[in-house]
């Protein structure tokens, strides 16, 4: 069987892990945690980068930063992953969803700032497989409403806007380490980037369980105390340790996911070129990691055809995401704005084919050869 998907491993997560085991300070923010924080730091230019427990509470925590209340609206698009919206609806948001667009499976910035109401506080753009929003157009919505922009990076570590790393764009963002991602830090793990020097005090204040501990350790404060809500988002020193290895080899994970994108899309091309199945497209102001590739077929019904003729060949491919504005949760917390043009129709069309670090040319030569003959 061709699985889906490994978490990426280089050989060398075991020596740093090994090191932080032994380390007097293993529960978060000591030494391998600094040193993963400096990493981003210099990487993307952002402003602080700290790590967290997960992408999932790297978006409660920029919930809690901008002070999201009960009666508050975001807008994001509905083809994501449940933590985006969960994240602000504990908050006692309502999620105002829209539609993306068919090409990149992103927001569409235009349903945007129709969508905007009084109580419209943030926009939360879903950067879909690595492949930017049109940020640009996003933030001038944003700076004209007085709105936050909050950045899920979760699938884009490595991959540029215009030359920006995404996540740093907006005022917040988020990526994820899960080991569905590019970069995992042992199975879990996150980083949220403030990029807005206003909630710089507030978030490591948030991410120290609400307390003012880090400065009591710069020497700023003569004690510790609880100052505002906040909670335990602080991952381990283990895990820190993990990601520090890919870290320093992050280059070369990405090169090689990279190349097996390219292979898929030039072995595909040619089915795409007759109109048999969508291949992603990538925007000329996009460089994106290649953290997924997909192809899109004509109809649902041809999706399971097409997902029972890869598995009968030992082949393990997926669909994405159920759009959240379908779920039972998302008709109680949220409401879609405008018309879904595109949301479920390309929802039901995707593929997601195995790729991760490490994919074996020879896997992918079975991969594209079955896709090839489900089309002859």
């Amino acid at each position: 069987m061709i699985v889906f998907n490994r978490p990426p491993y280089l050989g060398t997560e075991d020596v740093y892990v090994l090191q932080a085991l032994k380390q007097s300070k293993i529960s978060g923010d000591g030494k391998f945690s600094l040193k993963c924080q400096a990493w981003f730091q210099s990487k993307t230019n952002a402003k602080i980068a700290l790590l967290t427990t997960s992408c999932t509470h790297a978006l409660e925590m920029a919930a809690l930063l901008i002070g999201l209340k009960e009666g508050d609206e975001v807008i994001m698009p509905s083809y994501t992953f449940v933590s985006t919206a969960n994240a602000f609806a504990l908050r006692g948001a309502k999620i105002v969803f829209v539609d993306i667009r068919p090409d990149t499976m992103n927001i569409d910035e235009t349903k945007i700032e129709c969508a905007i109401t009084q109580n419209t506080k943030a926009i939360i753009p879903v950067h879909y497989a690595g492949v930017s929003c049109e940020m640009d157009t996003i933030m001038d919505i944003a700076n004209k409403h007085n709105l936050v922009v909050i950045e899920d990076a979760a699938q884009g570590m490595m991959s540029t806007y215009k030359g920006k790393a995404l996540g740093t764009i907006g005022h917040i963002g988020t990526y994820s380490f899960h080991e569905t991602k590019n970069y995992t830090s042992g199975g879990e793990g996150g980083v949220i980037f403030v990029n807005d020097k206003k909630y710089l005090a507030h978030a490591e204040i948030i991410r120290e369980k609400g307390t003012n501990r880090n400065q009591f350790f710069r020497g700023q404060v003569d004690k510790y105390t609880w100052v505002e809500l906040g909670s335990s988002y602080l991952p381990c020193e283990l895990q820190a340790a993990y990601l520090y290895a890919q870290l320093i080899d992050a280059d070369k994970i990405n090169n090689n996911r990279l190349a097996s994108w390219n292979y898929y899309h030039s072995s595909l091309e040619k089915l795409a070129k007759n109109q048999y199945v969508t291949l992603p497209y990538i925007p000329k102001e996009c460089q994106h990691n290649a953290h997924m590739f997909y192809l899109k077929t004509k109809s649902l019904k041809e999706r399971t055809s097409l997902l029972n003729h890869l598995k009968r060949s030992n082949i393990l491919s997926v669909f994405h995401y159920v759009p959240l504005h379908s779920s039972d949760a998302g008709k109680l917390f949220g409401t879609f704005h405008g018309t879904d043009n595109f949301t479920t129709k390309e929802s039901e069309s995707i593929i997601r084919l195995p790729l991760y670090y490490g994919l074996l040319r020879t896997d992918q030569d079975i991969i594209t050869k079955a896709i090839n003959e489900f089309y002859s």
